[in-house]
Formats: C-alpha cells, structure tokens, sequence
C-alpha cells in the first residue's frame, strides 16, 4: 500500500509502498476512500523538518537542552548516533480520514464493510490502508459522503471547543481565526443557538464566513469597535481563537472584545502571552482546549478502549466524532463549501507544495483520494535476498522495529557483521524504513513471514514485553537460535513454558539482551575481582527517571512493570560479578503516593558464597544525576564503575582511573558480536541459559518479597 511520509531530517515528503498493517486485539483495519491534509499543524510540522539543524535549534530550545543533557550524562558520540537516529525515522502525516473497515481486532463492534471516519495522529494516517483503535473511529451516517466525514478530526476539535466555552442560547462569540477549524466553529457556534462574529486577516475567509451565515465577519483592525457596536458597548460572552500563529495577537485581541467575566478558550496553536493590564480587570476565564476532548493522550481510553461512564462523562472524543457527523448529516454544519483542493495519494507531495507556499495559491481544504483497490500485501521484497548460508550459519530476521531496534540493536548488529533477512512490525511502516536503512531482503507486518522463513537461521526479538515469551516459543518451535531483548517474559508462568521448551541441552541458542556484562569497563572490572578470594559486597544504584503511570511499561499485562522490564538488567550484572548462585532475596518498595508505579524499590540479593547485592532502582531522583553507579568491595580492593563511562579502581592503597569523555559504552556491540558469532559458529549461548532463568525468576521473587514484606529463599 502506499503511504505519505516525511523526512525528519529534511523535510522532503515522499509517497512510499509498505506493508499493511496488521489489526491487534481493539483495533479496526480501514481502506482508506479520503483524508484531510490540516493546513496547520502538518504545514508546522513539514516546515519545522525542512529546517537545518541550526534552524530547528533556534525554534525548538527545550530540544535543545535535552541534547545537552543526553551529551553530560552519556557522551558526545552516544549522543549524536542518537539524534542522527531519529532524524532518520521518517514521520507518517495525517490524523483525519475515512474509509471501509476491512477487519477488525477482538472485542470491536465494527464489521468489514462499515464505513468509518477515524482520528488520531499515527493512526488515521494518509495511507491505502490504516489501523486505528476503536475508541478513535465514529460511523459514518448514511447521507454523510465520504468527503464530508474526512473532516471529522477538525470537526471534533472544533467541537471540543465550543463546548468548553460553555455557550447558551443567544451567546454572543466571536472566532479569531476563520481557516478550516474557525468556518467549523462558526457553524457549531451558530447550531448552538448563539450570534457568532467571525475575525480573520484573509478577505477572502471573512467572505466565506459571510456565506456560510456568520452573523458579523471582520478583519482584526475593524473588530474592536464593530464588535463594540455589535454587542452594544458590552463585548462578546465568548472568544474562541482558532488561528495558527506564533503571534500574540490574538490573544491581545481577545481580551479587548470580550465582556467582563466571559471566557476565552485558545483552540488553535497561538502565541501564550497572556496581557494582565486586559484580563485582569475583566476577571477573564482563559481555558486551553486539549484536542478532540475527554479521553485524548489516555492510553486507557484510546488504546485499551475502556470508554468513560455517559453519565459521568457526556462527551468523550469518542463522542464528539460521532455528534460533528451527525450535524453534518443534519445540514448545520456544511464542509462542501470548504473544499478548494483534491490530490491523488500518489500525488500528495503536491498538497504539501500547496500549503506550504511552494505552489502560489489560495486553499483552505485539501483531500487526498484512494484508489478502489489498494495493495493488501502483509510483505514487501525490498532488494535482492541476501545470500543463505548453510544452516545454522546466523542470517537474521527481527521482530519489532521500534526505537530501540533501530536506534541501537540493528547497528549493532550490523557492525557485528550480521546478514539481514526480514523484518517485522505491527504498523508495517518502521518496518520498511529499517529495511531499507539497513538493507533487509524483505520487511512484512506478519511475524510468521520471518519465523517461517527458510533462509533465517537466528531470531531477533524487540517487541513489547507481553510478546516476548510468545515469539520466543514459536521462534524455539521454528528451531531458529533467537536473541530477545529484556526481559525474557513478564510472568513465572510464562518462565516455566520458556525453561521447558529449552529443557534439551541440544536446543538453539537462546541470549537474553543483559547487554551491561558485556560492556568494556564492566569487564574489567570483573576481572579485578576475579580472584578476590572472598565474598563480594555490591551496592548498584540506578536513578531510573520518572515515567508516568500510563505509560505501557507499566500495564501489567504488557509491559510488566518496571522491575521485571528493566530492574532484571541490574540483577543479572551482580549476580554476574559475585559468580555464585542467589540464596535468598528480600525487598522493600516504597510508597508511591499517586505519582509512581512500583519502580521505588531496594533489593537485596544473598548469594551462596555469602556475597551480597543491593540493587537501589528509584524513579524519585532528579534526573541532572547519573543514571548508573556500581560499587564493589573485596579481596581488599573497591570498584566505582559510574555510568559504564568511568572506571576507579583501588588495590594496595594506589588508584587508577579509565574515563571515556565521548562514549557510553553499555555492552550492546560486544553483546551483538557475541550472539552473530555463535549463531554463526554453532557455539552455546553467550549467558547460558540457567543463568537466564535464574535472573528471570529473581525479577518475580523480588516483586513477591516487596509485596509479601518477607524474605524469600530462592529454590534451585
């Protein structure tokens, strides 16, 4: 299918074939028949791309300062291969369309052949195909066109608006701004019984707002005293500011116009200088509209589809895509008139030349059309396929393309030397890019194209946690050596299916991405302990950083939680320094207040040998500090390893000292060399597998002290 994607690095938009995607449990499967280009925010976001770097600095200074920050705490080069890769992830546009459904997940209402108009920013995309949540699709009513309903998106947020300003009959409003969001909130603001006045710079939009049955439409140097006139001396009740500026004007403008004690509500993206020598002595409500409304950025409601009660919650997003098309089908809110332009998907670059002032003209709606049958293809050959080896040889196929696959694992793999197959993601997208970045022989949206692929020897998984121990399974049942990335799995249970399936000692490889044992200076510093002759004290504190509580790592069923999807890491590095199996464990979380999820919490690991471990794994630190610092004492020696990017070392009473001023080195190359080497070579597992498990389980044990407030011995 061919889909509309932007360079984040220069701007450049390109109309490029991936996979369809596939349809997870929630979700809904769409053939696209039209999409909306919004002539605000994407002609921001192609604009804000096509800059230079100095350029993006300049605009974008809290960018900035992140960079700066990633540089102190992890070196100048770690920092560089990581904005290089993400200006290398291209951005897929559009968040407003409607098509037909073609399938649909488990637990949907919607069948194939319904028609339905979808919201939302990488979901409703400009593609042949998307795959969109439930909770971010509306049915379309039968006398709405599928033109019409692709406005839906801008006409939620249009409505979002109005009903934060919270208007009456015989409201008088006025709407700064009358581009495509401010002729939508006129006509709503009109359905609503209310006189709207209409205010923008463009002669040729205040006319438009004159046809469609504005009340009173001006420039912004006339409005002060016509809306003087028009209100009597007293000023509107209502200010709705939809322009798309980083002017101040608007909201300078809202205050004069306005009435004391009415309301303002900023709907478009505007300057935020609020004057106080005007609002202060009206006592103005100012209030930010948050998008299409109640359930927006909840990944509970939009992609967990838990609905709000109605009678707790009267107009969800939800709810307000399905209330704008049926005003549309009412006839109180025309989108026809609205429509200057239509392009062809394979045409598309010409929509964003137009609205970015490339091509000289006036335009207000763009669509995009889609042809009647799109290529429904789950996979893509993107070049000749590599050469195959004899079995066992190591040539890779990889499940998930996410960030970190694309950002660390797979150049990693490709320095290691590794020979790339196929790749697979949900959204069919990064799945093509890293094929074509880093020269897979096919990308595919099915994870069976790479399990059962004949020429792939190893496995590489980085998906969400909830799939790990899944596709490990299948990937044993395919006989393919496979690396998961951490953790291994997120339930005992699931544990106990993995250490069964790998019970043969002639089983393929299995490596498990504990990276941190691999890394340069941990190896020395494992080999100044080495014959320390007695047990070992380890003292490994992580300053984790702050995550929110809705982010997916936390959920359970998939992400796990934090201790089982990270803290796993810090476990199996002491455990690796002390060379002796656990005893016993015992550990304390700390209270979390509403604000955290579990990831507050100090574990102590006993080993046999009667070395201990303490693992201090805190969410609550300010993030300005490091985020790693290991401390080992014995044998009469110490060890500081600080952020894998200074070593001291103290014997003897003499101290030496190794520091990398430019690189973070945390093991992931080394661990990748290892894995293709042996997958290459037939050798075992650069972990062994015991040791894998033993870490796994380790992960739940603690978790099950913290909340049983015991100490916990640890069974073979």
């Amino acid at each position: 299918m061919k889909q509309v994607l932007q360079s984040s690095r220069t701007g450049e938009i390109r109309v490029l074939d991936v996979p369809v995607p596939a349809v997870p449990a929630g979700f809904v499967l769409v053939r696209t028949h039209a999409s909306l280009v919004s002539a605000g925010t994407e002609r921001m976001m192609v604009q804000f791309a096509e800059k230079n770097l100095a350029q993006k600095a300049m605009a974008r200074p809290d960018l900035v300062r992140q960079v700066i920050e990633k540089v102190r705490r992890d070196g100048l080069v770690t920092t560089m291969n990581a904005v290089r890769s993400r200006l290398d992830e291209p951005m897929a546009l559009g968040y407003s369309a409607v098509g037909t459904v073609i399938d649909a997940g488990a637990g949907v209402d919607f069948k194939p052949g319904d028609r339905v108009a979808c919201a939302g920013a990488g979901f409703a995309n400009h593609a042949e195909v998307i795959c969109v949540p439930r909770n971010l699709c509306a049915a379309v009513p039968a006398g709405v066109s599928f033109e019409d309903a692709a406005f839906v998106t801008l006409g939620a947020i249009a409505l979002h608006g109005v009903r934060l300003a919270e208007l009456q009959l015989g409201s008088q409003v006025a709407v700064i701004g009358l581009g495509l969001l401010g002729q939508l909130t006129i006509q709503l603001a009109r359905a609503s019984g209310c006189r709207v006045a209409g205010i923008d710079l463009v002669e040729d939009r205040v006319a438009l707002a004159h046809d469609l049955g504005v009340d009173l439409a001006v420039t912004p140097e006339q409005a002060p005293d016509a809306l003087r006139a028009w209100t009597s001396g007293v000023g509107v009740d209502a200010v709705l500011i939809t322009a798309d500026t980083p002017s101040n004007d608007p909201i300078e403008l809202a205050g004069v116009i306005a009435r004391d004690r009415g309301t303002v509500v900023a709907v478009g993206a505007v300057g935020m200088s609020v004057p106080r020598r005007t609002y202060y002595p009206k006592e103005l409500r100012f209030l930010i509209s948050r998008s299409y409304g109640p359930g927006r950025y909840d990944n509970a409601y939009e992609l967990q589809g838990h609905d709000y009660p109605l009678s707790y919650v009267r107009w969800t997003e939800g709810r307000n895509l399905s209330s704008f098309l049926e005003l549309i089908e009412s006839g109180l809110v025309k989108v026809g008139p609205l429509v200057t332009h239509r392009f062809a998907v394979a045409d598309a670059v010409g929509a964003y030349d137009l609205i970015t002032g490339k091509t000289p003209g006036r335009f207000l709606g763009v669509l995009l059309q889609y042809p009647e049958d799109p290529d429904l293809s789950h996979r893509i050959d993107v070049a000749a396929a590599p050469v195959l080896r004899a079995a066992g040889r190591g040539t890779l196929g990889v499940l998930g393309a996410g960030s970190f696959a694309s950002g660390t694992l797979l150049p990693a793999l490709k320095q290691a030397g590794a020979t790339f197959r196929g790749i697979a993601s949900r959204q069919g997208l990064t799945a093509r890019t890293c094929a074509d970045r880093f020269g897979f022989a096919f990308c595919t949206t099915d994870e069976r194209q790479v399990l059962d692929d004949a020429g792939t020897d190893a496995v590489v998984i980085a998906t969400r946690h909830d799939l790990h121990a899944r596709q490990v399974l299948a990937a044993r049942a395919a006989a393919k050596h496979v690396f998961v990335e951490k953790p291994l799995c997120i339930t005992p249970e699931e544990l106990r299916q993995i250490a069964d399936a790998y019970a043969d000692p002639a089983s393929p490889l299995l490596l498990v991405g504990f990276n941190r044992r691999f890394a340069p200076l941990a190896q020395r510093m494992a080999a100044f302990f080495a014959d320390a002759g007695e047990p070992l004290t380890v003292n490994y504190r992580v300053n984790a950083g702050y995550i929110p509580p809705n982010h997916w790592v936390h959920d359970p069923a998939v992400g796990g939680g934090r201790v089982i999807g990270e803290a796993c890491h810090f476990i199996d590095f002491a455990g690796w320094l002390v060379r002796s199996a656990p005893a016993r464990v015992s550990a304390a979380a700390l209270p979390d207040g509403g604000r955290y999820a579990g990831d507050n919490i100090v574990i102590t690991i006993q080993y046999e040998d009667g070395s201990v471990a303490t693992i201090t794994y805190v969410a609550s630190g300010d993030k300005a500090l490091g985020k790693e610092r290991v401390e080992v004492l014995g044998g009469s020696r110490s060890a500081i390893l600080d952020d894998f990017r200074q070593l001291d070392l103290y014997r003897g009473g003499r101290h030496t000292s190794e520091k990398s001023r430019l690189r973070q080195d945390k093991g992931h190359a080394a661990e990748c060399e290892a894995f293709v080497r042996a997958a290459r070579e037939g050798k075992p597992s650069p972990i062994p597998p015991a040791e894998i498990f033993r870490t796994t389980a380790l992960t739940f044990l603690a978790l099950d002290s913290a909340s049983r407030h015991e100490t916990l011995a640890v069974e073979p």
